[in-house]
């Protein structure tokens, strides 16, 4: 057994074993935190910045749109996405399965089929028209968005998926005209310039007078006959139902506002006519349209509505176009009247 002397001195040796860890404490705290706040809060003497909290403000700022991933949107991928859609809804017109079809569903009214007879309320009572902001936040969400719906599909979760499919669906009615830009051509034509001999060089030397006289014959009658062309347009646009533009201008609306100046998808129409091309300033236009300059006068419209990519080769908008010219002068004549 210990004697009280042994006993003393191992309490003795604790407490002060005890001390020196207190006093340690007490010294690391002082040196390494400053600051009382009243309440025993200290802040550090030294900060380590890890950057976590300037990665999550960087992810606040970058807000995903729908008009940023429709811009670059790809139908080819959207196509592969649809599969997960094809087992109760076709693309073809008129093929109803367990789903309405999807045969141009951008820009149809919701619960629009006429032989499918399966539609719930719950649809309907949240929006009139599938507007591609509309198919982006049902496809998110089918349920969340429109609570009591019978689709019991659970969403797609990346926005990009959802972009590509609208995009997609929104070609079923028409399609994408691949145009070849004139200077794909250009560096064969200067090879063979190139590769001309001298004689071939004086021959069109010799030729060039001739060829200019005709020019000069024939500039005045092509300018007269576009300008002839043009105010022929324009005398129909003049003439046209204000009304059956409205009618075909349902085609514009799922990307375009006319009455006001609220984007979508695509800039809005309010004012188009005799507007600068790419003149919207709070809009991202493509490299093909804000680099083109101009004035969106009745001709260009028409040539524009006509075949939009061949307009513009290169730009983002993906419908095919109006073959009739009469509705063409229909739907620029109503645009013109919104903004009267």
């Amino acid at each position: 057994m210990f004697d009280t002397m042994t006993f003393t001195k191992i309490m003795g040796g604790f407490c002060g074993a005890l001390l020196v860890f207190l006093l340690g404490k007490w010294a690391a705290e002082e040196i390494y935190a400053m600051g009382d706040y009243g309440y025993g809060e200290r802040s550090p003497a030294y900060v380590i910045d890890t950057g976590s909290d300037d990665a999550a403000e960087q992810e606040e700022e970058e807000v995903i749109t729908l008009a940023s991933l429709y811009a670059d949107a790809d139908p080819d991928a959207g196509a592969r996405v649809f599969n997960k859609c094809a087992a109760c809804h076709k693309a073809e017109d008129g093929a109803n399965g367990v789903g309405p079809h999807l045969y141009g569903v951008v820009g149809r009214d919701i619960g629009g089929v006429d032989g499918y007879g399966s539609y719930s309320g719950a649809l309907s009572a949240v929006a009139d028209v599938w507007t591609p902001e509309n198919l982006y936040a049902f496809l998110e969400d089918p349920s969340g968005w429109a609570p009591g719906t019978s689709m019991g599909y659970a969403g797609l979760k990346k926005p990009e998926d959802r972009a590509d499919v609208i995009a997609y669906m929104d070609m079923t009615d028409g399609g994408m005209t691949e145009v070849v830009a004139s200077n794909d051509v250009a560096p064969v034509v200067e090879e063979e310039m190139a590769n001309e001999d001298a004689s071939a060089t004086e021959v069109a030397a010799t030729e060039a007078p001739a060829e200019q006289e005709v020019a000069a014959t024939e500039e005045p009658a092509a300018e007269e006959a576009a300008a002839t062309e043009a105010s022929g347009f324009a005398a129909l646009v003049a003439a046209a139902d204000v009304d059956e533009g409205e009618k075909v201008y349902r085609k514009c609306a799922a990307c375009h506002v006319v009455g006001e100046e609220v984007n979508r998808v695509g800039p809005h129409m309010y004012g188009i006519v005799g507007r600068e091309i790419g003149g919207v300033d709070d809009f991202k236009y493509s490299d093909a349209l804000a680099e083109m300059g101009g004035v969106w006068d009745v001709d260009a419209l028409n040539a524009w509505l006509e075949n939009p990519k061949e307009f513009a080769p290169g730009n983002k908008m993906s419908f095919r176009g109006l073959n009739k010219e009469e509705e063409r002068a229909a739907v620029i004549r109503y645009m013109e009247s919104v903004s009267e």
